[in-house]
């Protein structure tokens, strides 16, 4: 049962020293042997917790007050960093975040992975930690005011400007601002390299303005190769960092120019186009009919690639190809069993798998690691600066 005080000015305050950062961003200590989650602290650091929610075995908080700061402590630039839920760490200097980054890799894969020295490297930096955004949704208040939802009390923040977000959103938000009566919704994407954008739903109802909207697609640049993405289809929101990841997947496959490539989660299409000249055949699996419409238009033109649209899990275990490499590029909740039974039981020579969870990515590469999985490199890249997120690429090779 956990027990959560409503009223803010009777919960309890305790006294906690920070040892650890914990996966999903507050940092740990302990007080009178009890585990402690405190929100916007850092390892090393003594403070005051105010605890919002307690379990016999542990409670969490938030930091109210530094008694013996880190040097790794920053003024938070944001004014709504506390209050939005949007980024956490946005009190920690910039290089401490990666060196964070790179533990909590570490310690998911040590603990979850029973891994004992895996080969996990530095985090690659995002180029600017601010403005790199390229997505977001807004939440709508009565007022026609754009914002989000406060994760203390789920109340409604009028945003203004968001400092993570790029200035093109910004700029609209600033535009928007008072004027979206009757929406509950507007979400924004904008393509960095292309200049082009999506602004659901349709504002012309509710606006009369000269901003484009209801698009049912826009299109993005990587590394040179544009690709078509509908409002229901997913696609990283630092496209900077995008093109880095999908380089490191490149890099990690070895490839030689004769291989069959499995591109598991496909999305719409991205590694399959990028490898389009680079190996024999790429099967991608898709089944987001949304993301399976926009590679359709992506991969046209490349006569290698072959698209499936359907579950990973389904699909895998029926393939006639015989795969020499595999990319897997699952949600956050990781991947399905059988698809990791499936690479095991055909005895891919090499995977690489993109994930944006440490904790399901240490229990899968735990299950690839028994079944005959080296960890060749596991490469941290920061997507998602002043956050506790993590994007990370694994290599693995058959034993």
């Amino acid at each position: 049962m956990v027990r959560e005080t409503k009223n803010p000015t009777t919960r309890e305050r305790i006294p906690v020293a920070l040892t650890n950062m914990a996966y999903e961003g507050a940092a740990l200590g302990r007080h009178e042997g009890k585990v402690v989650f405190a929100d916007f602290g850092i390892p090393g650091e003594e403070a005051v917790v105010e605890i919002r929610r307690s379990r016999k075995d542990y409670s969490q908080g938030k930091v109210v007050e530094v008694l013996a700061p880190s040097p790794h402590r920053v003024d938070a630039p944001c004014p709504y960093f506390g209050v939005c839920g949007g980024c956490q760490w946005q009190h920690m200097d910039y290089e401490y975040q990666l060196e964070a980054k790179e533990a909590v890799v570490r310690h998911q894969l040590t603990r979850i992975g029973k891994f004992s020295d895996p080969p996990i490297q530095p985090t690659i930096s995002a180029p600017d930690p601010w403005h790199y955004r390229n997505h977001v949704r807004f939440t709508v208040n009565d007022q026609g005011y754009l914002g989000f939802v406060s994760r203390d009390n789920y109340r409604f923040i009028r945003i203004d400007e968001s400092m993570i977000m790029h200035p093109w959103i910004n700029e609209v938000l600033a535009n928007l601002q008072g004027r979206c009566r009757g929406l509950h919704q507007v979400a924004m994407r904008y393509g960095v390299n292309t200049g082009q954008w999506l602004i659901h739903p349709l504002l012309r109802p509710v606006i009369d303005d000269a901003i484009e909207s209801g698009q049912p697609c826009y299109e993005e640049e990587l590394l040179g190769r544009r690709f078509r993405i509908s409002g229901g289809s997913f696609f990283q929101v630092n496209t900077a960092q995008a093109e880095v990841l999908a380089q490191i997947v490149i890099d990690g496959l070895c490839l030689s120019g004769d291989e069959v490539v499995v591109d598991a989660y496909a999305g719409v299409g991205t590694f399959g186009v990028l490898l389009a000249d680079r190996v024999k055949q790429v099967v991608a699996v898709e089944e987001s009919s949304s993301a399976i419409q926009d590679a359709r238009v992506n991969v046209s033109g490349l006569d290698n690639i072959s698209l499936i649209e359907g579950k990973v899990e389904n699909v895998l275990p029926t393939l006639n190809e015989k795969p020499d490499a595999a990319i897997i590029d699952p949600s956050r909740a990781g991947c399905h069993r059988r698809v990791l039974d499936a690479i095991i039981e055909r005895r891919i020579p090499r995977v690489v798998y993109v994930s944006c969870d440490p904790a399901t990515l240490a229990r899968d590469l735990r299950i690839l690691g028994d079944g005959g999985y080296q960890l060749a490199n596991v490469q941290p890249v920061d997507m998602f600066p002043q956050t506790f997120h993590i994007e990370s690429v694994t290599t693995l090779t058959l034993e």
